[in-house]
């Protein structure tokens, strides 16, 4: 009978998963630049963007699941949401950066918008990464429980000395 430590595999040290995080998710968001071209040549680009989006969100989270963070097993729906709501968030300080940069720069180069734009998406995966890593696959919580013992209470009897049976004479102190 194996053990719950024993049946989960050893989790990665921080950066090898970092490492596996950027390869995964990274090749992950280049193959759906690519699709979503090619899905836009066939219906509306942005629910092109939206089915890929989603796709691409659901494989990233079962490939971290699975190699990224040592799950060593599927993800859960609830892995899944959180992942979902960490990407969203992601997106959104993208977003942000570049809506901020349009108020600062009136004509801003492509250049400009590259670094504003990847220096966002950067910071927005180190702290997508965090995320992932500590709250949404973090192991901490289930291997304690697996792995610290249980503390019981040992209740102890102590015999109890019989009651005198005659009147108690105490000594007079001196």
């Amino acid at each position: 009978m194996e053990t719950a430590q024993s049946q989960q595999r050893a989790e990665p040290g921080t950066f090898t998963a970092f490492a596996r995080f950027v390869l995964l998710g990274g090749g992950v968001g280049l193959t759906s630049s690519f699709a979503v071209a090619a899905l836009a040549s066939w219906m509306y680009w942005g629910l092109a963007n939206a089915l890929i989006t989603v796709f691409s969100t659901l494989l990233a989270t079962e490939l971290h699941a699975r190699f990224t963070f040592g799950a060593g097993g599927r993800a859960t729906w609830r892995q899944h949401a959180q992942s979902a709501g960490s990407a969203a968030a992601a997106y959104a300080v993208t977003s942000v950066a570049m809506l901020v940069l349009q108020q600062l720069a009136a004509a801003p180069g492509a250049v400009l918008e590259q670094v504003v734009y990847l220096s966002a998406s950067a910071l927005a995966g180190i702290a997508r990464f965090a995320v992932l890593r500590l709250v949404v696959f973090a192991r901490s919580r289930s291997l304690v429980a697996a792995t610290v013992p249980t503390i019981r209470p040992v209740y102890a009897t102590a015999a109890r000395a019989a009651a005198p049976a005659g009147p108690v004479v105490l000594g007079h102190a001196a």
